[in-house]
């Protein structure tokens, strides 16, 4: 135990009271020359929170001091939510008076005030700020005679901030700018800073979309280091020890099958009916470690980012694209490197027999989407299709028919497939959004979807019974007042759940078949997603509640998720032989770092892509304003209706707009119902809308009833 640890131990026994630092240093009997470095440990606890130093210059644990650490959550009416770090403490409101200079995304210390029988939720007030989120802010400069100021693109940020003369450099008014904070907030005052970089004008979409980028500081070019290292390592090219060592299948007709227009291309299939009763599965995912070295350059950047984005009009790659759609990418005709599971699979789906192993394959067709549904779903409109993969068609319907009863197996033991329409959003040559679309999960998706699912559970549970450091994809049971809330809401429409709190994946999986096709399907649909946990990745393993399985984890996609790119670091470590006890102990540092590191990025990923669609969407339909269209009530809420069109597009019916009656919200049965008419909204409803107005800024699309 190091001497930080020491201190902290001390000070979090019960009996400890506040010490000056003489006083902690006589108690701990540490040497008054040692006073400069025990003071600087001191001040690193102080600056990660887990002490305070108080004004008696005494120094103690913010919790026995009746003291909570947390992340301000804020909210665009000045006040904000405590997030405490201790997730058995609740959320504390913070009243705009209390914020005491404050803001969104700062980590504080605040004390709780006093609960009243009045107060519906615990109320506190900021004493101290620890580490400030936004030192750099995003957002729309307005110029005025002499100053200027700017209006936070994040709502949850209250205040403009103030930028004087001498701080605007050359920024005009609706510019898109990043402000740097100077000055922070305090009572009266706003937050002051000045421009350091105009990104464009906000009538340009791509102002918007590199806005996005800016706040969520993605890192979108790769150092020339790393690009140097992705040259020379994706020149070296297949070493004749790598033929002799792995497994050759170059001669099996391995295929790969994505979308038309993707080059990152890391996941291969083979299969073929062994005999009534069996198949054989084999999945062959790109070796990315070969080239990719633990702690190198290129490793160290790819798990800063730790994810692909993919984005409507580009891909923000993890790995440089001579990796991504070079040596690494699953290329037709091209000797690659992989590592392989065979699977011998029954009839019912269960997996009898496995092997995993280092292997050297050749992509025989680079296969799309379209063209495999196509085959399997319209074989008498495709003969010509037919007679180009002729040699494969046989194994295209092997696959088929296992896809098939792996699902039935998954649905019977009940994962939940939720069935959201996808959106596509197709661009010109300029990146411009000129078409949005359903997107289509067809039979050749579902056939890698089930493969892919089937050989991440086969490879958790192998790692999971050898007790090894690893990175495993959990979902936890949904909370118990989530489930208790669902289930009451959709009581109110007529269904029921088993089990209340306490529910299976089964049947959730149920509701969503009872559901199938009503009105109410979209809303039930989200409100149920809404209910349960976000996936993760952890270094301990747990059931995955989604997909009602035991064991899971993510090894199919190394090119463009950092987990599964780790994962394939531990196979090939033990299929090896490589770790000792030593390298294991570190390992198990490594998976836990790992898993924090990609949950966080993949969570930003999220948003980001949301965000930027939501945008791109708006663009496309910037010049259809008075344009009339039918489509489908998707949500309801006490301000208006959302409306979603038949090509994936919802935009806002605003309660002002409704002008025909007064309408109010029964929260209850999610509807709005007119005071005179008596007419009801309600999810499912169809309905004749026309565009009113759209800003491409506010990712905003308002409708009008017809």
């Amino acid at each position: 135990m190091n001497i930080k640890e020491k201190i902290l131990l001390f000070m979090k026994d019960e009996a400890y009271k506040p010490l000056t630092i003489n006083e902690l240093m006589q108690a701990l009997e540490i040497e008054q020359s040692m006073k400069k470095e025990i003071l600087k440990i001191l001040n690193e606890l102080e600056n990660e929170g887990k002490i305070i130093f108080t004004r008696t210059e005494r120094y103690g644990i913010p919790e026995k001091m009746n003291l909570v650490i947390g992340t301000l959550e804020g909210h665009q009416k000045g006040y904000a939510f405590l997030r405490p770090d201790d997730k058995e403490i609740n959320d504390i409101f913070i009243s705009p008076v209390d914020m005491n200079g404050a803001m969104h995304g700062d980590k504080v210390i605040v004390r709780p005030m006093k609960i009243s029988e009045e107060v519906k939720s615990p109320e506190g007030k900021v004493i101290r700020i620890i580490e400030r989120a936004n030192t750099f802010v995003i957002g729309t400069f307005q110029k005025s005679k002499h100053f200027g100021f700017v209006v936070p693109d994040d709502k949850r940020i209250a205040t403009d901030i103030f930028v004087p003369q001498e701080y605007i450099n050359n920024a005009k008014s609706n510019s898109k700018v990043t402000v740097k904070i100077t000055e922070w907030p305090e009572k009266r005052k706003n937050p002051e800073g000045r421009i350091v970089e105009v990104i464009g004008d906000i009538e340009d979409t791509k102002t918007h979309i590199e806005a996005v980028l800016l706040a969520k500081k993605v890192r979108q070019f790769f150092p020339e280091d790393v690009i140097k290292e992705a040259i020379k390592v994706s020149a070296e090219g297949i070493h004749e020890q790598e033929y002799k060592r792995r497994k050759d299948l170059r001669e099996l007709p391995i295929i790969t099958i994505d979308g038309e227009d993707a080059k990152d291309l890391d996941d291969a299939v083979y299969a073929e009916k062994i005999n009534d009763n069996e198949y054989k599965l084999s999945v062959h995912i790109a070796d990315v470690t070969h080239y990719v070295k633990e702690d190198r350059k290129l490793d160290k950047e790819a798990l800063k980012r730790a994810t692909s984005i993919y984005i409507s009009d580009r891909v923000i790659p993890m790995l440089p694209k001579e990796l991504s759609n070079g040596v690494c990418s699953l290329n037709p005709n091209e000797d690659k490197l992989t590592l392989s599971v065979d699977m011998t699979i029954t009839a019912d789906g269960k997996v009898t027999d496995y092997t995993i192993f280092e292997s050297i394959i050749r992509n025989h067709y680079r296969m799309t989407y379209t063209d495999v549904s196509n085959i399997l779903e319209f074989p008498d409109e495709n003969q010509e299709l037919l007679d180009k993969y002729k040699e494969i068609l046989p194994m295209l319907k092997v696959m088929e028919e296992l896809s098939l009863l792996l699902r039935r197996k998954r649905e019977v033991r009940g994962a939940i497939d939720f069935e959201f329409p996808e959106t596509k959003i197709i661009t010109d040559v300029k990146g411009k959004a000129i078409d949005v679309t359903k997107y289509e999960r067809r039979v050749s998706n579902k056939i890698i979807e089930e493969f892919m699912l089937v050989c991440n559970e086969t490879v958790a549970e192998h790692y999971y019974w050898l007790n090894m450091p690893f990175v495993y994809r959990i979902h936890e049971d949904p909370e118990d007042e989530k489930m208790y809330e669902f289930s009451k809401f959709i009581h109110n429409l007529g269904y029921t759940l088993k089990g209340n709190n306490d529910v299976h994946p089964r049947e959730l999986q149920q509701l969503l078949l009872k559901i199938k096709g009503t009105k109410e399907e979209t809303l039930i649909n989200n409100m149920m997603l809404r209910s349960l946990r976000k996936a993760i990745y952890s270094p301990e393993s747990s059931t995955h509640f989604g997909l009602a399985a035991q064991y899971y984890c993510h090894f199919t996609s190394p090119i463009r998720r950092y987990p599964d790119l780790q994962i394939h670091r531990i196979i090939k470590g033990q299929i090896n032989g490589k770790f000792s006890e030593a390298a294991l102990n570190k390992l198990a540092e490594r998976t836990a770092a790992v898993a924090e590191q990609s949950s966080k990025m993949e969570r930003i990923a999220d948003e980001i892509e949301r965000d930027t669609d939501k945008i791109k969407i708006a663009e496309f339909m910037s010049d259809k304003i008075g344009e009339e269209y039918e489509g489908v009530i998707s949500g309801v809420t006490s301000f208006g209706i959302f409306v979603e069109l038949e090509n994936t597009v919802e935009g806002l019916v605003h309660i002002s707009n409704m002008v025909d009656d007064y309408y109010v919200y029964d929260n209850e049965k999610k509807e709005l119902f007119g005071q005179g008419s008596r007419k009801v909204f309600k999810i499912g409803d169809a309905v004749r809308v026309r565009l009113e107005k759209v800003s491409i800024a506010r990712a905003e699309i308002d409708f009008v009833l017809i």
